[in-house]
């Protein structure tokens, strides 16, 4: 430790998916201590872990973390044509595959885990739930993209012509227009399926996300751990696009939720080590 400051360890490793695309996965960890859980990062659309989200990684690592991230296809240093996704299925099979790969390690097998999405990477976060219901130990969604507010959908005439657009020239770069929100879950019998621990961050100023749904979601989840944090004055990149002073405030109330989370037990960790023991 340098001047009070945590050494942290970064590291960047290439891996392919099951289309035979390189993709970037990094990580965070401090050397002086043994991590309190794993943090696995869900970025953006149009962002990326390796630049993006690097301070997110680089503060939660200070705090005791070891934090995982992965650049989509399309997206960051990972192939593909630049901010083109062709399945979003697709993105959540390799998420799930990279971050269930680090978990399964022996040594982190005792280890907590949450997932942590901002803007379009919340609603990854909760696909990625919602595909392996019983793995995850909670999810921090910051801003998340499940719904685009009003103000930034092009009108009908525009959607059109860009669906049309896009059909003959697919490589075109395109800001989606159907709301993630039917990906992730705009039924209300879906968002009660939320059920592993969860805090939400939004900006009360946020122009990009629609900061009601995030609202209805904390209502309605059948989570019975569920932490809803509404900033006012602030906007929609909460951990990276804020004075200094607010990213502080939001990275103190993400340490304290993930450290209030692993000092009070895990029942899905607490289970899983209770089955294996009468395994044997």
């Amino acid at each position: 430790m340098a001047n009070g400051v945590a050494e942290i360890e970064y590291q960047e490793k290439y891996i392919e998916n099951s289309r035979g695309m390189k993709l970037m996965t990094c990580r965070w960890v401090s050397g002086k201590q043994e991590p309190k859980a794993l943090v696995f990062m869900c970025h953006g659309y149009a962002m990326e872990c390796s630049v993006t989200m690097k301070s997110a990684g680089r503060r939660l690592a200070e705090a005791g973390f070891e934090v995982y991230g992965m650049d989509y296809e399309g997206h960051g240093k990972s192939e593909g044509l630049a901010g083109l996704v062709s399945n979003f299925n697709d993105v959540i099979q390799d998420c799930s595959n990279f971050f269930s790969s680090i978990c399964e390690k022996e040594e982190n097998k005792k280890k907590m885990r949450y997932l942590l999405g901002e803007s379009m990477g919340g609603a990854v976060a909760l696909l990625l739930h919602r595909k392996k219901p019983h793995f995850w130990d909670g999810a921090i969604l910051v801003a998340p993209m499940c719904k685009i507010v009003d103000e930034m959908k092009p009108s009908p005439l525009v959607i059109n012509m860009l669906t049309a657009l896009s059909k003959i020239i697919p490589t075109w770069k395109l800001v989606p227009t159907k709301d993630i929100v039917d990906l992730a879950f705009k039924d209300s019998e879906v968002r009660k399926q939320v059920s592993l621990p969860f805090l939400v961050l939004h900006g009360e100023d946020d122009k990009v996300t629609d900061k009601s749904v995030s609202i209805q979601l904390h209502k309605v989840a059948s989570s019975k751990d569920k932490t809803l944090k509404l900033y006012p004055g602030m906007w929609h990149s909460l951990l990276i696009g804020e004075p200094p002073e607010n990213l502080d405030t939001i990275y103190k109330d993400i340490v304290d939720w993930l450290n209030d989370k692993c000092v009070h037990g895990n029942t899905r960790l607490e289970s899983e080590l209770k089955n294996q023991n009468e395994d044997k």
